[in-house]
């Protein structure tokens, strides 16, 4: 399979010489984990769906991203950066886990990430619904202490619990803040809209460490004054970004399992996520992708779209 080769790093199939529509099914078409030595970047699956509350499908989103990213291509403009140039990305495949025990898929999740992050640099995950945060802040956290969270999601994803259940995907930033994973100085959530239990919610978020960045203020902010927002509340601490696709209005992810109206616009996301090239991005997860609700890969697409801008705010500056 011809590769684009640069700087003795593997890349993408070439468009030039494989059609996009044919080729590996993998991230970009990036390669596997098992056809490089040395890994900067590491794209991971994590199907898993048994947290959701609404619609479920997301276990079907890691293979539907990569499908809806055939079009990715080696230069990003928009940042003027050779993502899969300046490092090496892989495709790091599929983590199983239980899909009928959320405690025991939370403890697998965890140890394959701790694993991988043993020989990639950074992940950068797929899911899944939003539960898989947890574990993945808790591997990240043995490596780089208490983390500054940006989470990008319609929700505040700090309830406490569900029918009784404490591990949901409407509970992971909840329970990350109780078990000390998080440097609740710098923890920020943009896109949040739509109903909510009581004032009690925003109450009891505060408490958590979270600052917030509601949906209907973008409009007066503007994209510039989130970026400031977002940077004033990082700073340079290891930061990480989770990104709920459902952040995105239902216009442009509809292949969504808990979608609310007036999100964001995929270009204010992608603009966004573009300022995370100056902090110190130490991982990065996509979740809540579902696939039965999407059409035309409309939703695939723009989070595909999304995985490049991180994947790409990660990539040295020469």
């Amino acid at each position: 399979m011809e590769r684009i080769t640069r700087n003795g790093r593997v890349g993408q199939v070439d468009a030039t010489i494989v059609p996009r529509f044919a080729g590996p099914p993998t991230f970009a078409r990036l390669p596997r984990i098992d056809e490089v030595s040395d890994v900067d970047v590491a794209v991971l699956g994590v199907p898993f769906d048994a947290g959701v509350s609404y619609r479920p499908g997301a276990r079907f989103g890691p293979a539907h991203v990569r499908e809806s990213s055939r079009l990715l291509r080696p230069y990003n403009p928009a940042q003027d950066v050779e993502p899969f140039n300046l490092q090496q990305v892989v495709d790091a495949g599929d983590l199983g886990v239980n899909p009928f025990s959320i405690d025991e898929a939370i403890g697998q999740i965890e140890t394959g990430a701790r694993a991988l992050l043993e020989r990639a640099g950074r992940l950068l995950t797929v899911g899944g619904d939003h539960t898989i945060a947890l574990p993945l802040l808790r591997a990240l956290h043995a490596q780089h202490g208490p983390i500054a969270v940006v989470h990008f999601d319609a929700h505040l994803d700090t309830w406490d619990t569900y029918f009784g259940a404490d591990y949901t995907h409407g509970t992971p930033f909840r329970r990350a803040s109780e078990e000390g994973l998080l440097d609740q100085s710098g923890c920020l959530h943009v896109g949040i809209r739509g109903p909510l239990y009581s004032v009690q919610d925003l109450v009891d978020d505060v408490e958590l460490g979270f600052q917030v960045v509601h949906s209907r203020e973008v409009d007066d902010l503007g994209i510039r004054g989130v970026i400031e927002k977002i940077q004033a509340r990082v700073e340079d601490r290891p930061v990480y970004v989770s990104v709920d696709i459902d952040v995105l209005d239902p216009a442009f992810a509809p292949g969504t399992g808990t979608p609310e109206a007036g999100g964001l616009t995929s270009r204010e996301l992608l603009a966004i996520l573009r300022s995370f090239a100056g902090t110190n991005l130490v991982g990065a997860d996509l979740v809540e992708v579902s696939p039965a609700y999407d059409h035309a890969e409309i939703t695939g697409i723009a989070a595909a779209h999304v995985a490049y801008e991180l994947i790409s705010a990660m990539a040295p500056r020469p």
